[in-house]
């Protein structure tokens, strides 16, 4: 009899973390993208409505995009972060869009925050490096369960499965 008494709290401490498995096989692939999606998207339409000040930074830029001019620099940079950020959303090329929102976000941090220390307030460098590690899963795990990339997968098989 009390062997049963015990079943039953640690069957439902078993569901639960099914259920829990479950949820963590879309919602952390999930979140990473749609809050990337916000800063980047934010950015990027900030970019769209306003001045180009990368004149004013160009100098600090690494190469190769030392001797890329600035008016092209900024449109670059705009629409990967528009476009990136609806990619982002849908979970639509989230490995391609993410290693070129990491590219864009080393030049910025060279560019921009690596003078200022750590220090968000400062402009300094904190949060591209949050940005940068909140890339890796995504890279390198791609969009998750609730994704463009994974009815695709699922559709017409994964490219990157090898053979099977």
């Amino acid at each position: 009899m009390r062997q049963n008494a015990l079943a039953t709290p640690l069957d439902w401490i078993f569901r639960g973390l099914g259920v829990a498995d479950n949820v963590g096989s879309w919602l952390p692939g999930l979140s990473l993208r749609l809050l990337l999606a916000w800063e980047f998207g934010e950015a990027g339409l900030e970019k769209l409505r306003g001045n180009n000040w990368f004149n004013d930074i160009a100098d600090q830029f690494p190469f190769p995009f030392s001797v890329i001019p600035t008016e092209i620099s900024w449109q670059m940079a705009t629409w990967f972060e528009v476009g990136g950020a609806l990619l982002l959303v849908a979970g639509l090329a989230t490995r391609f869009i993410s290693v070129s929102l990491v590219i864009l976000t080393i030049v910025a941090w060279a560019a921009v925050h690596a003078g200022n220390g750590y220090n968000v307030c400062d402009n300094g460098w904190k949060l591209p490096l949050i940005y940068l590690v909140m890339f890796v899963p995504l890279v390198f795990q791609g969009a998750g369960r609730l994704s463009v990339d994974r009815w695709f997968a699922n559709r017409f098989g994964d490219p990157f499965a090898g053979p099977r």
